[in-house]
């Protein structure tokens, strides 16, 4: 693949879409849980609020939350790739998208605490490269993940004697249920549910992130998986938590999640928790062209 002058400046742009205008699929479900909400309660309130600050945050083309989390960028590729060609491009970005205040600077040295205040720093943006058989083309998701929905996340090892949750996918309802409980509107609910079943400790946690890249309307492929989806959802909605935790209906958007081998010896459930600000944008390049999905 040629060198792209222009790259940066794309990714730029990807990353003021992603910090300003949340997915279309997200917008609708808030909307949709707004309207399911009893009149003048908290919960329709809260979401009523939500809602007007992702139009302002589109208007004026400013941060949808204030925490504009962690930059993460998935970018799928041919083999002819020049993978320190965009890694540059993005940490460019970023540091741009800093000074015009599409990110806040979160890049914190873990042991001096220092703040980098460009948001770079030791893996951070965090990068990951995927090759793929498309010859020509390039996809790039961004996912801006905030800090106190990530705090929420969680991953149990079944079978789980306190829960009663063994190694079965009733144990995993179980532990899935849990999480939701724990976080009580904690990490900026309605949440989005991303969940691996099985893998080790570090690729249960990365798989389960990836799916937070999946729309909300899709369909699971695994027949299996597709009807687990929609009742953790019906269920954690029946817990009456409710938007930031003052009940209602709305306790979570949508659950997507994924399997993986794992060894005999362990049983990993992972969760990851992401905020109603769900902010995702993908790139793609072909040809030379860039367009946004």
């Amino acid at each position: 693949m040629k060198t792209i002058p222009e790259l940066s400046d794309w990714a730029l742009e990807l990353i003021r879409l992603a910090s300003t205008r949340l997915p279309a699929d997200i917008r609708e479900s808030l909307a949709k849980g707004r309207a399911s909400e009893v009149e003048n309660s908290p919960a329709a309130a809260t979401l009523g609020t939500i809602l007007e600050n992702i139009d302002l945050a589109e208007k004026l083309s400013t941060p949808i939350c204030q925490d504009t989390g962690t930059p993460v960028f998935y970018v799928q590729h041919p083999w002819d790739f020049p993978a320190a060609q965009f890694k540059a491009a993005f940490t460019e970005a970023v540091k741009v998208a800093t000074t015009k205040n599409y990110l806040r600077p979160n890049a914190v040295d873990s042991i001096t605490g220092k703040n980098s205040g460009d948001n770079t720093g030791d893996h951070f943006p965090a990068v990951y490269f995927e090759q793929w058989d498309r010859e020509d083309e390039v996809r790039v998701d961004l996912m801006l993940k905030g800090g106190g929905s990530e705090n929420t996340g969680a991953q149990y090892a079944l079978p789980h004697a306190g829960l009663g949750a063994g190694r079965d996918l009733d144990g995993v309802r179980k532990v899935i249920l849990d999480a939701v409980v724990n976080a009580q509107g904690k990490g900026c609910g309605p949440a989005v549910l991303a969940v691996c079943i099985g893998g080790d400790r570090s690729s249960g946690y990365a798989l389960a992130k990836k799916q937070i890249l999946r729309p909300l309307g899709d369909k699971n492929p695994d027949p299996v998986l597709a009807a687990l989806e929609d009742e953790i959802t019906e269920k954690a909605n029946s817990l009456g938590i409710g938007p930031m935790g003052f009940g209602g209906m709305t306790t979570v958007l949508g659950t997507k999640i994924t399997s993986a081998h794992r060894v005999p010896a362990s049983f990993f459930v992972s969760i990851i928790y992401m905020c109603w600000a769900a902010r995702k944008q993908a790139m793609i390049i072909r040809g030379g062209e860039v367009s946004y999905d």
